[in-house]
């Protein structure tokens, strides 16, 4: 991730290139140009061959020894863009952001209308989080060819982040069909539908991405035959996240290590349930002990995902709950995922993922200890939109929120996932290797309990300086964790978690159909 920060800086560096991007957007025609000519017919046939086998292995996902025959091939054909773009997408696909970046700028300077320059570029910038900047570039992509399927591709990753989510399907659904077989394309596609709640058509398009992907390991195709599973089990439920009850509702809750923790019934149980709203995992998540305690049986299962703590893995079970009641409203049909939980502490059953409560504005009032859900057609919606700072936020592939955090002694905003479910702030270790945010490491190391176990003597910080949108916090405690685990799911790179040390000082409000938070301080209610 360090090599993403310098991306951020290089780009402000390198301002007159874009400038000239920018200004050339204008005056480009829509003419397609086909990039690759035929490499292939070109090329002297020994290198021919080299390059052939570093496509395949590039289809079948291995990325090492691709890259030794496209080195081979670069060191043959030095000045060759065709092969130095593959090289650029390899990086990509290996995250290695700043190379990527690095190659392809060279060839947009030199080959003005080299599309397939245009779309890495534009890909490099999107996993960086520049959001405004690789819109343009991508759409220049896409004008000087209509069949770049890449900048389609990541262009609907960039609508899908910013919570079009529509538009976002039909650009993909252009990149698949421009390249029916190109695994990633096929992969953000399916995801992307899931997300929408197309289930059916989800589960068909991981059925596909197997049937094309070579060379997967065993873990994570029996990853994606249990995401099968579970896509075709929801695909036959009705309606799901089907909302009744009153329009609105409050209810009290505790403030539990800086967590909020509210009692909700599931399918229609007396007693009530300790549960926390997490902000920071985009489904519901229910212990296997309170699982058990519900009868509640696993409805698909397969592979392990990777989480803090422990060994960094954790068996994925997929449930199905019929209703959860938080107050006098009611959400019937919620899928859910079944895991152990390490640490018992505080009888926590369950955390409330965010697909729970999206169709509700969701406040929590960290000062009044009080957890609301408004439905977002009510008359009082429009007043709770306009009652703070409303601050913007992104949406991860792997459906956290995140948005752009200022931390003192680092330049340029950093993208952090807003996590009401973390009790203390986060920053990743390439962040807290930079200087000067190296220098304010504290002394104390902390015990962290994540999903894959328990972490011991974890490093922790004390950040002089923290923003979110024009907010600003003073000493805030982050601890250092590697976000990599974090990093190859969201699609754009994350530095850190806004965590409930931070957002405690607060009432907020998420305005999911806005894409946005709305806070106010506090010490500012009346």
């Amino acid at each position: 991730m360090k090599e993403v920060y310098w991306l951020r800086q290089h780009i402000i560096d390198r301002s007159r290139f874009t400038g000239l991007v920018l200004c050339f957007l204008f005056i480009i025609s829509s003419a397609g140009f086909a990039f690759e000519a035929d490499i292939y017919q070109v090329l002297p046939g020994s290198t021919k061959k080299i390059v052939k086998q570093a496509d395949k292995l590039l289809r079948q996902g291995k990325l090492t020894e691709a890259e030794s025959f496209l080195k081979r091939a670069a060191e043959a054909h030095p000045d060759d863009s065709a092969i130095r773009l593959r090289v650029a997408y390899l990086h990509l696909k290996q995250r290695r952001t700043v190379d990527a970046y690095n190659i392809s700028l060279g060839i947009a300077q030199a080959e003005e209308k080299n599309s397939y320059a245009y779309a890495i570029l534009g890909s490099a910038l999107l996993s960086a989080g520049r959001f405004p900047q690789a819109r343009q570039i991508l759409v220049n992509a896409i004008q000087l060819n209509r069949k770049e399927s890449l900048a389609w591709a990541s262009l609907g990753l960039l609508e899908f982040y910013e919570n079009n989510i529509d538009e976002g399907i039909l650009n993909m659904r252009e990149a698949v069909y421009l390249e029916p077989n190109h695994t990633d394309h096929v992969f953000s596609l399916a995801q992307a539908l899931a997300r929408s709640e197309q289930y059916k058509e989800a589960a068909r398009g991981y059925i596909k991405y197997l049937a094309i992907s070579r060379g997967l390991d065993d873990e994570r195709r029996a990853r994606i035959k249990g995401l099968i599973d579970f896509m075709e089990y929801l695909g036959g439920k009705h309606e799901l996240y089907a909302i009744g009850g009153a329009g609105q509702t409050t209810i009290p809750i505790r403030i539990v290590g800086n967590r909020p923790v509210l009692q909700i019934r599931v399918n229609g149980r007396s007693q009530p349930l300790n549960f926390v709203l997490d902000s920071g995992s985009g489904a519901t998540v229910i212990s296997k002990e309170t699982a058990d305690l519900l009868s509640l049986k696993p409805v698909a299962r397969g592979g392990h995902a990777k989480g803090f703590g422990g060994d960094g893995r954790f068996e994925i079970v997929y449930g199905f709950v019929n209703s959860i009641e938080i107050g006098e409203v009611k959400v019937r049909n919620v899928p859910v995922y079944i895991r152990h939980f390490h640490s018992q502490t505080n009888k926590i059953d369950g955390y409330i993922g965010l697909s729970l409560v999206s169709k509700f504005l969701t406040t929590i009032d960290y000062g009044e200890s009080t957890f609301g859900l408004m439905r977002k057609e009510t008359p009082e919606a429009e007043t709770i939109r306009s009652s703070g700072t409303a601050i913007p936020l992104r949406l991860t592939s792997s459906g956290f929120l995140s948005g752009e955090v200022r931390v003192e002694g680092v330049e340029d905003p950093l993208n952090f996932i807003v996590d009401t479910g973390s009790s203390v702030s986060v920053i990743s270790d390439d962040l807290a290797r930079l200087d000067p945010v190296s220098s304010f490491a504290g002394d104390a190391k902390m015990r962290v309990i994540g999903a894959a176990g328990i972490e011991e003597n974890v490093p922790s910080y004390i950040l002089p300086k923290v923003s979110f949108g024009p907010l600003t916090r003073s000493d805030i405690s982050a601890i250092s964790l590697d976000l990599d685990t974090i990093n190859t799911t969201t699609g754009f790179e994350q530095a850190g978690i806004l965590g409930g040390n931070f957002l405690r000082n607060y009432r907020m409000t998420f305005d999911f159909k806005n894409s946005l938070v709305i806070f106010v301080p506090i010490d500012a209610q009346p």
